[in-house]
């Protein structure tokens, strides 16, 4: 006989991944076949549900939330699809401009949050990292590998990348303004003490990885608005075509940057409560806990409503053309690579207090 733990555990996941692949087919999907309004709509209403959800959560605490909710997402598209096939009401219409404007802006957010959580996440490793080592030969032998190999593969990387993302002379410009600044901050880093080689070789991978985000071959990506399979005419009678669309026509590049961006920051958020902790506290907390931190209060946020950053940021990504995402990875690259060089030479060595979470 089956554990009711475990049926009520498949049940609660299959509700949770139901939820975000209906949020990665729905938008687009919106975006592809009606217009690009319908689509901030949609997402707009998408974004206050999850508010609402969230809001819920947070005061009941309850799992049912998540079964509960599987229905209401294709309930707004069905809604969605249903006001943009007559006249929509113009107050709708301006509602959806204004959510589309507040995307638009909220750019530069996005953009911050994923350099500093980030840096947070590789300057954890580099602790993480530090404390091995102080293990035995073995694990300096093995993270000695490990950042090589990163070294090597940042490295190739960049060089594979390098046709296509320096594909203008401003590009190629600032490829090697990126490359020279972290060669010399990873040379100052050390220097002054204040890095190790796990942080710099993570800090190579960002480095290679946004890079080749830049050169992402523009063949596969297009504007989402106008590659798409015309899909509502039809979609009942060719369910194939919708799979067609799932398979081949979502877009690579925003869904790769989509899955970096949360994992990064549900990575950070994990990391929030040790910042700010004092020097005779243990890596647990006082009294085996957290609970009284503000970062403890953030990281709670940000885990509760979760689905509202899922779908803003996704949202924000569908709007952006190829030329604006790629000036949007150059940006977070020369904005993790400031914040690292701030951090770098701001910081002590000798601070009578070290905190837990920084690098020696």
């Amino acid at each position: 006989m089956l554990n009711p733990w475990f049926i009520w555990s498949f049940i609660f996941n299959t509700a949770r991944l139901s939820t975000a692949l209906q949020i990665l087919i729905f938008l687009p999907l919106t975006l592809a076949t009606i217009s690009n309004q319908a689509f901030l709509l949609l997402s707009l209403l998408l974004t206050i549900h999850s508010l609402i959800h969230g809001t819920m959560s947070l005061m009941w605490r309850s799992h049912a939330l998540s079964v509960l909710q599987v229905p209401m997402h294709p309930f707004l598209l069905l809604v969605c699809f249903n006001i943009f096939s007559s006249s929509p009401h113009p107050w709708l219409l301006a509602a959806a401009d204004w959510w589309g404007t507040l995307l638009t802006l909220s750019g530069p957010l996005f953009i911050i949050m994923e350099g500093l959580s980030s840096l947070l996440v590789v300057q954890k490793l580099g602790q993480t990292g530090k404390r091995l080592v102080s293990r035995g030969e073995v694990y300096q032998f093995g993270l000695l590998i490990a950042t090589a190999v990163a070294y090597v593969a940042s490295a190739w990387w960049i060089v594979d990348s390098y046709p296509t993302a320096a594909s203008s002379p401003l590009s190629s410009t600032l490829l090697g303004v990126a490359i020279t600044a972290f060669l010399f901050l990873t040379i100052i880093g050390f220097v002054v003490r204040r890095t190790n080689i796990i942080e710099s070789s993570g800090l190579a991978v960002f480095l290679a990885y946004n890079v080749w985000l830049c050169g992402f071959d523009q063949k596969s990506f297009t504007d989402p608005a106008s590659s798409y399979a015309p899909l509502l005419p039809n979609i009942l009678p060719h369910f194939q075509t919708l799979v067609n669309f799932v398979t081949n026509t979502l877009p690579k590049p925003i869904l790769i940057a989509l899955f970096y961006r949360l994992a990064i920051l549900q990575l950070a958020s994990g990391i929030l409560p040790t910042i700010g902790a004092d020097s005779w506290e243990s890596e647990v907390g006082v009294d085996d806990e957290w609970s009284d931190r503000p970062t403890s209060m953030l990281t709670r946020i940000l885990l509760t409503y979760r689905q509202s950053i899922f779908i803003t940021v996704y949202s924000h990504l569908l709007l952006l053309d190829h030329s604006s995402q790629i000036w949007s990875r150059w940006m977070n690259i020369f904005f993790t690579l400031i914040i690292w060089s701030v951090e770098l030479l701001v910081s002590s060595e000798d601070d009578p207090v070290e905190k837990e979470w920084k690098i020696d």
